[in-house]
Parts: structure tokens; sequence; C-alpha cells
């Protein structure tokens, strides 16, 4: 693990003061202006830059607090969902000095590694408890500063580790189209009840696709696979955007692959065929970049697919609001086997570039955005009300609000506490009971500490990765004429690019991790 190290630096003529937040303006020629203005931090975030002025608006308020608490303003950066895997990570290896704070994950994201090509900094506790007092003490009490760590046993992040959502993927689709189609009761139980609902809306909704998707997506094939085997994604190993490495609830410590090993990729792939074939999705899908939630919302899709918190906080209500008696209903992945986990504690995660110029300060204004609940509300929902309401202890959107044109997009996904949530009147009215059904059908993610050496894999990686994207998105949008045929020769190829080198470096990983941890 590479990443530079820093410890606190002398601080000239201020200290910290007690107060709300534990912080209190602080600057040095090292850390800040030395003129005494506000010093900028700039957080890197995901999505697409919203245009409508709330955030700016927004931003001006917040950066008055923090500059009254911190002497520092902060701006946003945003790496758009246009290639964004490409991007973000060009962005991180760029050496950027104007960003100071990362939002990254050790799923989604690849914080270990990323922290390993050192784009992070390693942060001390000298360093954490100076400039973020409440955030080190909050985190340690919970017991979950160990899961950011690299393998030199230093911290390269920060969890979001006190926020409740379940990020498991599945289908939203219309419960009022799946009881016309002959569904029990409009519910969706078995993956391939899709096959009859598609049907019935390419047959019956003639302006709708059954399922309007864009770009890479694979959950043909992989939400199949989650939902018909045990097996179980590596989460921390990519190869380019795909992820080819799972154990089994059946051997927890083998690993294996199923594209490589997996009989029923062969049924998944069949079945991707038999939708393709009915016209589930628009024929250039594999090139298409529109909006495809929209389409959903106006009645143009019969189906989307993201996680449970969008479809609580979001799919639910925008779908019953502009399709009336939609019936919003979704399916998990996994939910027939009972094959789900739980969200890893750093689902969401927030570093300090290694690059910043000023990595105090930094912390400081995380601390804020974490613990001030001023601050934090401004930054998660705005201004009171014209970007939301209060109603009966509920927040609320104020009148004439439309989500999908009116959203604040500030995506601070690093650092959210349920503390500081209120519940939402858009909020799905069972979101309580479906998250305790999920609970009783889920496990915790068993690798969360499991560190991967990559340094003599990233190549065979690479080359895996090269294979899979040219075999699985014809796979996944079922272009194959044959399958099985296919699939074979992805196979071949796969172990000329080094599969089983690979695979015998993560299971020599895997064996020491279990045996330190006194797993087998």
């Amino acid at each position: 693990m590479t990443g530079s190290s820093l410890s606190r630096r002398t601080v000239m003529g201020l200290a910290l003061a007690a107060g709300a937040t534990g912080l209190a303006a602080c600057t040095s020629p090292s850390d800040g202006n030395s003129d005494g203005a506000p010093t900028k931090i700039t957080m890197l975030v995901l999505g697409d830059k919203p245009t409508n002025g709330r955030l700016e608006k927004m931003l001006a308020k917040l950066n008055g607090l923090l500059t009254e608490k911190a002497n520092a303003t902060l701006e946003l950066f945003y790496v758009e969902w246009a290639d964004w895997q490409t991007q973000y990570n060009v962005q991180l290896l760029s050496g950027d000095s104007k960003i100071d704070l990362i939002t990254t994950a050790t799923d989604w994201l690849f914080a270990y590694e990323n922290a390993q090509k050192g784009a992070f900094l390693a942060l001390d506790e000298e360093l954490l408890t100076s400039n973020a007092p409440k955030t080190w003490e909050g985190v340690g009490s919970r017991g979950n500063w160990e899961v950011c760590k690299g393998a030199d046993g230093q911290i390269y992040f920060i969890p979001e580790d006190n926020f409740t959502q379940w990020t498991n993927h599945g289908y939203f689709y219309r419960g009022d189209w799946a009881k016309s189609a002959g569904v029990p009761d409009g519910t969706i139980t078995q993956f391939e009840q899709f096959t009859q609902y598609f049907s019935w809306v390419k047959q019956n909704k003639k302006k709708a696709y059954p399922w309007d998707v864009a770009g890479s997506n694979t959950t043909a094939l992989t939400g199949y696979l989650q939902s018909k085997t045990d097996g179980q994604t590596l989460q921390q190993i990519s190869a380019g955007n795909y992820y080819p490495f799972q154990t089994t609830k059946a051997a927890p410590f083998t690993v294996g692959s199923w594209f490589m090993d997996s009989p029923q990729l062969i049924e998944a792939a069949n079945l991707a065929k038999q939708w393709n074939e009915i016209g589930v999705w628009r024929e250039d899908a594999l090139n298409y970049d529109g909006d495809t939630r929209e389409a959903l919302y106006a009645g143009l899709s019969g189906a989307d697919q993201h996680h449970t918190q969008t479809y609580v906080g979001g799919i639910w209500y925008n779908l019953s609001t502009r399709q009336k008696g939609s019936d919003p209903k979704m399916y998990w992945f996994g939910q027939e086997n009972k094959n789900i986990f739980r969200d890893l504690k750093t689902h969401g995660a927030m570093a300090v570039s290694a690059n910043s110029k000023n990595p105090e300060k930094a912390l400081q204004v995380y601390e804020l955005i974490r613990n001030d609940e001023e601050c934090y509300r401004l930054l998660n929902f705005g201004i009171e009300g014209s970007d939301y309401v209060m109603k009966d202890g509920k927040l609320a959107y104020p009148d004439g609000y439309d989500p999908s044109t009116d959203g604040l997009g500030a995506n601070f996904w690093g650092g959210r506490m349920d503390e500081f949530e209120p519940p939402r009147l858009a909020d799905h009215p069972e979101k309580e009971a479906i998250f305790g059904q999920l609970e009783g059908m889920s496990t915790d993610y068993p690798y969360s500490t499991l560190l991967i050496n990559k340094d003599m894999i990233d190549p065979g990686l690479a080359a895996m990765g090269s294979v899979l994207s040219r075999f699985i998105p014809q796979l996944q949008y079922g272009k194959a004429k044959d399958p099985a045929a296919m699939i074979d020769e992805m196979r071949k190829e796969l172990a000329t690019a080094g599969y089983e080198d690979v695979k015998q470096s993560i299971q020599q990983d895997m064996d020491k991790w279990a045996s330190e941890k006194g797993l087998k």
C-alpha cells in the first residue's frame, strides 16, 4: 500500500475551540491562506451537475456558515455519469491538487485499490482527532476504523457508517401492468416471471419498451445468477467494469467465477436471447444513452434497475405521482434464494486527496458537513422553503416542486447520518416493513476486511476485462445466435488471458486472510 502520511502540523496562534462542532477557524501558511482569507475546499462527487441554480444558492448559504465556523468554503467537482468509471479513475490519478475531498467506496469505487495507487492521503490518529474529533469518536465507538485501513495498517478513508440504507439491486416494475399480465397479485417473485410481464407490455403498451435500458447493464445475466445460484461476488476485485470472481455459500473460502464455471450462465444468456427476440429493449440498447428513468415515469418503459434505496426514496413516489394507479414494485436479485448482502459500511466513504494542499482544512470542512446539523441539512436538503418544507415532522417538497428538474444534486454520499435524516413524506409508506423484509433474507458481507494484493494480477485483470467487454454485452442483450457456443469461446479466451493465475493469487490472499481470522 502506498500513500502519503501526514502528522498534525504546528498551528500558529490558533487552537481548536470547544463548540457545537468541536471546530474553530484554523489557518497557517501550510494549511490555509496566509492572508487569513477563507480556504476553498473542493469535494469530488459523482453525478450530473444540476443546472437549475438551486445548488449555487445552497452553497452560497452553506459557505457563509463554513466561513464562520472553519474559515473555509466548499466547492463541488462533478464526475458525470457519462463514462463515469473511466473519468473517476483518471481524475483520481491525475495529480490534481485542486481536489481536496474525494467520494469513494470499497465496492463500486474501489477505495482500497485507489489508496494502493496513491490517490488518498493516509490519515493518522492525531490528524483526525485534531481536525475531525466527532467523526473520529463516532466511527471509533462503532468499531469501524478497521475496515478503512490498507494493508499497511493506515487509515485511508472515513466510512459512511451511521446511515441506514439498502443498496441491493433489483428491477422496478409496474404492479398494475404485472397484474394485467396475469402475475398473481401483480407481484413478481421469480426472475423468469419477467418474461411473462415483458411479453404483456410488448403486446399491450405499443408506445412503451418493456424495459428501456441503456448501455453497460449486465443484470439480465448477473441478476439471474444471484437469484439462481449461491454465488457471492467478491466486491473488491474488478476486471474493467466487471466483477468476475465469486465464492459460494457452500464453499465460502474457495474462489471461483460464475463467468467461468457456472452452468446457470448459459440459462441466463438463453433467457436474455428470448427477451431480445420479444423486443424487451430497443435494438440499439448497447449504444443508447438516453434517460430511461424518465421513460419509466412517462409510461414509456415497463421496468428500470437500481437499488432499494432508490425505490423507497424516489421511484415509488415519482412513479405513483406521475402514473396514477401504477402500483410501483421491486423485485430484488437474490430474494428467491435469500442471496442478498447487507450494505457495506464503506459503500459510501470520504477520502482526502493525497495531492490536497489543505488536508487539515479539508477534514475540518468534512467534520462540519457530517456533524453540524445546520450545515448537514443545507448540503443534503437545500434551503428550507424553496428546496424542501417540513410537514408534521416530515421532509416534503414545496408546491410546484418537480423532483426530476428541481433536485438539489449535491450528492453527498460519504458521510450521511441517521440522526439528521428526518422521515420523508415521499418515502414509501411501508419503508420500514420493506427494510425488515430485507433484513430477514440478508447476511453480512463476509469479506469486508479481505485485502487483495493486485500488484501481480493487474495485467491479468486488465486482459480479462478486455475479454469480458467483448462478450458480456452481446450475451446481456441477447445478440448471440448460440449463447452456449459464445460462452464457451469466452471462457477459452479468459483462460488465455490468465484467469487461472489471477484466481490462484486471489485464493492465496483468501487463504491467508481466512487463516488469520481463524475462519478455516
